[in-house]
């Protein structure tokens, strides 16, 4: 039902139901928000959408307020501007000023609002917040002084993750966000996803950046200095630098990753390639001994630390598969290393992803051989991108140069593995075409590549019917219970941890739009249809690796060195 409520002076529709706020963003009149995230239950804590509506002695928050239709609101009094400034000062008051170090420099939202509320002095004076650093996480690094009490994290946390690693602790000016028992990150049960990174409008929470660690070692000559990027990380760079995007800059940032200083680079999107094809052959054993048990998808170091603390039930069926980037690192200290005649331990191997939680798994026991690690350091996307600036690079300008062989090649397989869905639609399609010698139709995959947090399909190869699902986002989960428990049973298990996937993972720019979001997932599905190479086992950098390579390498032959363990976790809470 539409009625019509006066604004500023002038007249909009507004739907019966709706808030203040969403009535005025659907007519184009913006305020700000903090606390507020779509899609979320709003709380109206933050108190910076407040609107004055005539007839009500107090000020009122957009965010939480219905429309009525006797309704007149202003949104930009002077009574309003006041009580926001108030706001945004009060938060600055106590905050640190370090702005010109801050990890969120320039994409801070404080820093946005206070500009735009054109506060150009400390009016008000606080006691500074106790400085407490914790780093104990792999992955993300948690600064209390600069925490503005939001809740976005604990929320995020909460209901999209379901890990519930952060709460509000202590009363009153003592008030503050940690880990349960108010210990550090390695204590509790956090993931390391970083979805609450994403959601932080201060720099309370941002990656561990493991920037100079790389410079470091890329200035030690003795070491032979390599790098992985995964099929998404391009994209996140374009991005990043504000470049628009297109499969060539593939190779531009292949010379831009030489001219900072790696002798050899190497694709992701090949060992991918080996993932897909290794649980293709694991769900098939499964299916040929008509085993019950799910095969689990190991791929998202999030959803296997998930699992292991809050549902070590599941650790059986959990593919005991290494994820790609861990699979690169074994062939770059492996098969590289023989190659070009040097020892593992003089490789330096740095992996780029858009994924928070490869930090940590890169640090997981049984991913290290002979007390060397598969992979040294993991850049995030921003990193890379702040590393590719640091080296005073003009991105515009360089040549395009192939990666190196023998992971310079990759099918769209592997480029579809980076949205939600699309590890298990490659696995059916490769398992399909192992028995019946063509691809499937791909009208049969539609389903998959819903947007809903559960989804499911019956897919046929040949005889056989296998029924698979796939959790977007780890809300999902109690979907996927309920189906289990009414009986219904699965060959293959897709979990992945960040909703919509990779593309929405930790590491990539930060990006409020959700247009965006959709762009990259488009941009993936795009991948897909034009690419030459389709499947793994049409890709001649994966035919080169299986039918040479690895059969030469004695320590790769068995391929026992793709496969990792998985162990129950107990943490506080």
């Amino acid at each position: 039902m539409l009625f019509t409520i006066q604004v500023n002076n002038k007249k909009i529709k507004a739907e019966k139901g709706e808030t203040i706020l969403s009535a005025l963003n659907r007519n184009g009149i913006m305020i700000p928000t903090l606390c507020r995230m779509k899609d979320f239950t709003p709380t109206g804590a933050c108190r910076m959408c407040v609107v004055e509506v005539e007839g009500r002695d107090r000020l009122v928050t957009a965010c939480s307020q219905p429309v009525e239709e006797w309704m007149k609101v202003r949104t930009h009094s002077p009574r309003v501007i006041t009580a926001r400034k108030t706001i945004v000062e009060l938060l600055l008051s106590n905050h640190p000023d370090d702005c010109l170090y801050c990890d969120r420099n320039l994409y801070c939202e404080l820093q946005r609002l206070a500009e735009e509320l054109n506060i150009r002095e400390r009016r008000i004076k606080g006691r500074k917040i106790k400085l407490r650093l914790d780093q104990s996480s792999p992955a993300i690094v948690r600064e209390l002084s600069k925490c503005i009490l939001c809740g976005r994290c604990v929320r995020v946390c909460e209901e999209v993750i379901t890990a519930t690693s952060l709460d509000f602790i202590n009363k009153g000016r003592q008030t503050h966000i940690g880990p349960a028992m108010d210990r550090d990150f390695n204590f509790s049960s956090c993931i390391h996803c970083g979805q609450c990174v994403m959601v932080c409008p201060t720099g309370a929470l941002h990656e561990k950046h493991n920037i100079t660690e790389v410079q470091e070692y890329l200035n030690k000559t003795e070491l032979i200095k390599i790098i992985q990027y995964s099929p998404l990380v391009p994209a996140g760079i374009a991005e990043e630098l504000g470049i628009k995007y297109n499969r060539e800059f593939d190779r531009v940032l292949n010379a831009i990753l030489r001219k900072i200083g790696f002798d050899k680079v190497f694709l992701t999107g090949t060992a991918t390639d080996i993932y897909i094809s290794e649980i293709t052959s694991q769900l098939n054993e499964k299916l040929e001994n008509n085993s019950d048990d799910p095969v689990y998808i190991s791929a998202c170091p999030a959803w296997v630390k998930y699992a292991e603390q809050f549902i070590p039930s599941v650790l059986p069926q959990l593919s005991t598969i290494k994820s790609p980037q861990q699979i690169a690192g074994i062939l770059i200290k492996t098969l590289v290393a023989d190659q070009i005649s040097v020892q593992p331990e003089k490789i330096y191997s740095v992996s780029v992803s858009p994924c928070m939680a490869m930090k940590f798994e890169a640090r997981r026991d049984g991913m290290m051989r002979k007390g060397i690690s598969d992979v040294d350091t993991v850049l995030t996307v921003r990193e890379l991108a702040r590393l590719t600036r640091l080296y005073g690079i003009d991105v515009t300008n360089v040549e395009k140069e192939p990666a190196d062989e023998p992971m310079a090649g990759r099918s769209s397989s592997s480029v579809l593995a980076e949205v939600s869905g699309g590890l298990t639609e490659s696995i059916l399609r490769s398992l399909f075409f192992s028995k019946m010698k063509k691809e499937p139709e791909g009208q049969l995959f539609k389903k998959i590549r819903s947007g809903s947090s559960f989804r499911e399909i019956m897919f046929e190869v040949g005889k056989k019917e296998i029924r698979v699902a796939v959790v977007d986002g780890l809300t999902g989960l109690e979907k996927l219970k309920i189906s289990i428990a009414a009986g219904n049973r699965y060959s293959l298990i897709e979990v992945m941890t960040c909703p919509g996937g990779c593309v929405n993972g930790a590491g990539m720019p930060f990006s409020i739009s959700k247009d965006e979001k959709r762009n990259r997932a488009k941009m993936v599905y795009q991948a897909d249809e034009t690419e030459s190479v389709s499947l793994p086992c049409k890709s001649p950098a994966l035919i080169n690796l299986y039918e040479k390579h690895l059969v030469e390498n004695k320590d790769l032959n068995d391929k026992k060195i793709f496969n990792t363990h998985f162990e129950k976790r107990n943490v506080l809470l």
